[in-house]
């Protein structure tokens, strides 16, 4: 049986499966070379350590190897592995007598005139510590080391005294004054930190004394004992101590450390020590300092972290400070850029938005050069930031719109897509501004290039362009990016004229012979010049320059051709209601009507590359309908003018409720405490800030008291059973999944009347699950018990599976074994629900290429219903908000968002229908980056299905 006080080391295995017996590795060590020495001590200490000892081979180690070889470190420091991992007592738990050889040698070694053999020997006697029998001895030279020439013995003297001392304190029971003395007298850097530390795990007030000595010369000491004195500071400064004003002294010297590391730790301890206005700034002020010239990105985002967790807290000291944290945004990392323009948006108020917005025109136009690094994603990320001041700010809404128009044009799509979000919610909130930005937008129609940007212009058009002047106006736009109407007759004119050279020679080329050609099939067919002529010149056709709406017309894309439409629709309908002139208004509803039937007639010609589909077709031939019965139809005038402005002004609403709520639970974190809740006596101590560490807190954390406790029966729910009960050895499991391990509790039953001995349960996994350590070998009583403790660990949200057998020693040293049930991970475990926004969704959505379709198979009969019970079933968060999914319909689409321990995103897409049946039809989508998720979260709904009960 394995002693719980044992160490635990890495089990190595050996490149070969030989064995040798202990005779050839007496002889290896008595008659070979120095590197056969050498690796037959190796193996001797893989077969140690694989519960596999040599305890006669001590002595033999002991003469031909500590005897004989004093100047073969590589020889020596392997055999301070084998005393590391050698059984030390005998049965009776005595020390054996072939230790007092070892000893001797040991402290040979600490009295060798070769410092590294000192050195790593004291670096051995760290690793006994336990061992006190060993150690007493030695103390005697393990001090003497402490006054050696060389500062490599010396500090790792130090440490051996620490670690002695912190164990066995009886041994050296005057170590502090030692050491205190030792740092008085000690020159070398690394030295005086390690009795420092000694000095301040071991003996607080003399390290604090020592702090006192020395406070002028503090900021001129190494780093790492600055790095030392800093963390003294921190645990005296969680007493009531009386030094609390000359530490804060020190600290704001050391804000001006030549180390990065000390000035982060120095700006970190100076806010835990005060929360004064000029100490708050001068740790902001050190915080930027650090990210302006430390060249790792990731130590830049974490000192960003922390500089954010300073603005949560002291918002209004740091106001002055934001032009200075927006010269970080110079950074050529996306994610600095990022985090810093998120801290610079919660600093922004109404007093210094103007110079932020300002700032950020100058480096959006500096994206335009073509030099810049990453111009796209970091224009993108300046328009969204300027979207989010100037909805906020009402002022600056005015001064930026029309600059961030300008990028409609853009060949970035996405920076052009979230221009047109940020002038369609402008263009929305503030009335004022609605006639020059629709002025700018008809005069900036030309330049736009993409489809997606096109239908956003054209639905704030269709909307927003109220006087009849602006209709005309985009009337007269419309047609210049339309090119000339019909679309078909004009294109069918230009096919005419580039045949008319060819009208000489067609008569010719009609009588000519065919020629054969090939078919996909393998048949024959006749291809004619002529043919081979009119398809060139209908690609020619095809090839030509073209204005840019007509181009993605043609191009195939008719749901900007449908969105043309229903604005064509509400621009026609509005000017039918303000113009008295009847002839006017039938001039432009003619011309609208005109582009609508003409986009339907080149959607069904030769010229397009993809036939126009049904619904395009369906929606734009309604729009026609609606302007032939135009004085008929007053309910679809009203849907067409009024409904759709205000399904827009309700989410814009809906979001700013969102945001209200958020702010409101941000700003009011309060606890409530009852009247009858226990006090404790960590609530009355007096905090010196909020960024000490709370000890109630880190106490929870530390012992697990502030996770959910789960009850009795949720506990027997994730045991699992590995044998039968007629097995001779009966096991089960209980599957605790914490964080990133999988802790096996296992339960062994010895079901027979005999003791089995060198039991082994040898697990194995599937997936990206990784064995920590070996279970050890156990020897069960008749009919008793073992619980065994495995940990695995997971790398990725897959689902993985356990499986393994039991092994152990029957009657005649026979092998006996009984293979074990497997182990499901759940997927579940490790998904948790999430959130992003509706511009994240569908770009995450085009970039995932893993797909998985599964087809609903429910009793359900109400879609909302089996709605909620997929969201139980892959804990996932619906993004699609209430109001969309609410009311009584048969159809049904929502969004589903959740993201993995691993940082792993999950999205999944319903969209369900119900039958005149009252069952419920169609599938779920669901995508991932990885394809494990996306198939595992399929397996997930798959079973959830097969419980057609609706959720509790």
């Amino acid at each position: 049986m394995a002693s719980a006080e044992s160490s635990c080391y890495t089990v190595i295995s050996e490149d070969n499966t030989e064995t040798p017996s202990t005779q050839d590795l007496r002889s290896a060590l008595q008659r070979g070379s120095d590197e056969v020495k050498f690796d037959t001590l190796r193996r001797i200490i893989v077969a140690t350590i694989n519960g596999n000892p040599q305890p006669t081979l001590l002595m033999t180690l002991s003469f031909n190897i500590v005897m004989t070889q004093h100047w073969n470190k590589a020889l020596k420091k392997l055999l301070h592995f084998y005393w590391e991992v050698c059984p030390k007592y005998d049965e009776n738990g005595k020390l054996k007598q072939e230790m007092i050889l070892v000893v001797n040698a040991i402290r040979n070694d600490l009295q060798h005139p070769n410092e590294y053999i000192r050195g790593a020997t004291l670096r051995f006697l760290q690793k006994i510590s336990k061992d006190v029998e060993l150690l007493e001895p030695l103390i005697p030279t393990c001090r003497a080391c402490l006054e050696h020439r060389h500062s490599y013995v010396r500090k790792n003297a130090v440490f051996a005294v620490y670690t002695i001392y912190r164990e066995f304190e009886h041994l050296i029971p005057d170590a502090p004054e030692l050491i205190h003395t030792f740092l008085a007298a000690e020159s070398d850097a690394t030295c005086k930190r390690n009795a420092f530390v000694f000095l301040s795990n071991c003996a607080m007030p003399k390290a604090v004394e020592y702090i006192l000595q020395v406070f002028d010369q503090i900021a001129g000491m190494d780093e790492l004992l600055q790095m030392a004195i800093i963390e003294v500071i921190r645990l005296d400064c969680k007493t009531d101590t009386k030094h609390r004003a000359r530490y804060i002294l020190l600290i704001s010297e050391l804000l001006n450390a030549s180390s990065h590391a000390v000035k982060y730790e120095a700006a970190t301890t100076l806010t835990s020590l005060t929360q004064n206005p000029a100490a708050i700034k001068a740790a902001a002020s050190c915080y930027i300092s650090l990210v302006s010239k430390e060249s790792d990105n990731n130590a830049k985002v974490i000192v960003l972290d922390r500089l954010d967790s300073l603005r949560a807290r002291h918002n209004h000291v740091l106001d002055g400070m934001i032009m200075d944290i927006l010269q970080l945004i110079s950074t050529a990392d996306l994610d600095v850029r990022r985090k810093a323009l998120s801290i610079v948006l919660s600093l922004t108020s109404s007093r210094n938005v103007e110079d932020v917005v300002l700032f950020l025109k100058k480096q959006l136009q500096k994206t335009q050069e073509q030099e810049f690094d990453k111009a796209p994603e970091y224009r993108q990320l300046l328009i969204q930031s300027i979207h989010v001041c100037a909805v906020k700010f009402s002022e600056v809404a005015a001064t930026v719109v029309h600059a961030l128009m300008d990028f409609l044009g853009d060949s970035n799509n996405p920076s052009a897509l979230d221009v047109v979000a940020f002038v369609r919610e402008v263009v929305e909130k503030f009335p004022k501004l609605r006639q020059t930005i629709c002025e700018k937008l008809i005069q900036t129609l030309p330049e736009i290039k993409s489809g997606k940007v096109y239908r956003g212009v054209l639905w704030i058009l269709g909307e927003y362009a109220e006087s009849i002047s602006e209709i005309h106006e985009t009337f007269q736009q419309l047609r210049k990016v339309l090119g000339e109407i019909p679309i078909l007759a004009s294109e069918q004119k230009l096919l005419d004229e580039t045949g008319k050279e060819d009208e000489e020679k067609k008569d010719e080329v009609k009588t000519e012979a065919s020629k054969p050609k090939v078919l996909a099939d393998g048949t024959y067919a006749t291809e004619t010049a002529f043919t081979s002529s009119s398809n060139a010149r209908l690609e020619a056709v095809k090839a030509a320059a073209k204005p840019p709406l007509r181009t993605l017309l043609l191009g195939g894309d008719f749901f900007t051709g449908s969105v043309l439409s229903s604005a064509l629709t509400k621009l026609v309908l509005r000017h039918s209601e303000l113009s008295s002139d009847k002839k006017r208004s039938n001039a432009v509803r003619a011309e609208a009507m005109l582009i609508m039937a003409s986009i339907i007639r080149v959607g069904q010609s030769k010229f397009v590359t993809v036939q126009i589909d049904e619904d395009s077709n369906e929606r734009i031939m309604n729009c026609i309908q609606t302007l032939s019965e135009l004085e008929e139809k007053p309910a679809v005038h009203e849907m067409f003018l009024e409904d759709t402005k205000a399904a827009y002004s309700k989410m814009i609403a809906a979001q700013e409720k969102k945001a209200a709520e958020k702010k409101e639970l941000e700003s009011s974190k309060t606890v409530e405490v009852q009247v009858d809740d226990l006090l404790t006596f960590r609530q009355f101590s007096k905090k010196a800030s909020d960024d000490l560490v709370d000890d109630a807190a880190d106490v929870g954390r530390a012992t697990g008291a502030g996770e959910v406790q789960e009850d009795f029966i949720s506990n027997l729910s994730r045991i699992s059973q590995l044998t039968g009960f007629s097995d001779p050895i009966y096991a089960e499991a209980y599957v605790k999944v914490h964080g990133f391990d999988i802790l096996l509790d296992v339960l062994l039953v010895n079901q027979t009347a005999n003791t089995l001995q060198n039991l082994c349960l040898d697990f194995a996994t599937l997936g990206d699950l990784k064995l920590v350590e070996r279970p050890t070998v156990y020897t069960v009583a008749p009919h008793s018990f073992q619980s065994i403790k495995a940990t695995i660990k997971v790398s990725s949200t897959e689902t993985g599976v356990i499986f393994g057998s039991i092994l152990w020693e029957g009657p005649g040293m026979a092998e006996q074994c009984v293979i074990l049930n497997d182990i499901h991970i759940d997927i579940m475990d490790y998904i948790k629900p999430a959130y992003c926004t509706e511009q994240q969704f569908r770009s995450m959505w085009t970039e995932f290429e893993w797909e998985n379709r599964v087809n609903v198979t429910t009793s359900m009969s109400v879609p909302r219903e089996y709605l909620r019970h997929v969201m139980k079933a892959t804990n996932m968060s619906c993004l699609t908000p209430e109001g969309a999914i609410s009311g009584d319909c048969d159809f049904l689409s929502a969004n589903m968002y959740a993201r993995s321990l691993f940082g792993e995103d999950a999205l999944a897409n319903l969209s369900v229908e119900k039958t005149s049946e009252g069952t419920i039809v169609g599938h779920v989508r669901i995508r991932s980056k990885t394809q494990g998720i996306a198939l595992s979260l399929g397996d997930r709904i798959t079973m959830a299905q097969k419980d057609n009960k609706p959720p509790v």
